[in-house]
């Protein structure tokens, strides 16, 4: 091979890592006082439940929601912005406890499994798709709280932005912020 076309064929090789390299997710932000819900302008730190945060390529700093429904909602409604890296959820199966989700234990929501239709409300009073980083975490949730198991591809899209969500809920779901 003739040197030029070996430093060119070495060059784009090189030049192909790093483009991966990019395109790596950021890692998720620590939930913090001072975050505020995207959609109730809350501060997520003070209630319960699973939290989201959605990181965009134009913003330095997380957009938060208060409930992980919310955020996988926010990357279904078509006039969100669409530049998401990366999206992250609460993972339940580590959180010390549903009234104290925890502040840095996110997983990809991706990645997660989901309960839906749980007796368990969220911390705004609707449905929630509450996220575990395990499928047996997940799959032992529902068999105390009810509910099924869904990936993230499989999350119907009606369930996720049904906004009577908190009319929806299960009949023998607890009020919000209630602990069993």
């Amino acid at each position: 091979m003739r040197p030029g076309l070996a430093f060119a064929a070495l060059a784009l090789l090189l030049m192909g890592g790093c483009k991966e390299e990019a395109e790596a997710p950021p890692p998720p932000f620590a939930l913090t006082r001072e975050a505020m819900g995207r959609y109730c302008g809350m501060n997520v730190a003070e209630h319960g439940g699973p939290k989201g945060q959605v990181i965009l390529a134009r913003y330095i700093e997380p957009i938060w929601f208060s409930t992980a429904r919310d955020a996988i909602a926010f990357t279904m409604l078509p006039d969100e912005p669409k530049d998401i890296r990366a999206i992250y959820v609460s993972d339940m199966a580590k959180a010390p406890s549903w009234e104290k989700p925890g502040a840095e234990n996110w997983i990809d929501a991706k990645g997660a499994y989901f309960v839906l239709d749980s007796r368990r409300n969220s911390a705004m009073g609707t449905r929630e798709a509450v996220p575990f980083s395990s499928e047996g975490a997940a799959a032992a949730f529902a068999r105390e709280h009810g509910g099924h198991v869904l990936r993230f591809g499989d999350l119907p899209r009606d369930y996720i932005l049904d906004a009577a969500g908190a009319d929806s809920a299960p009949p023998d779901a607890p009020p919000p912020g209630k602990v069993d």
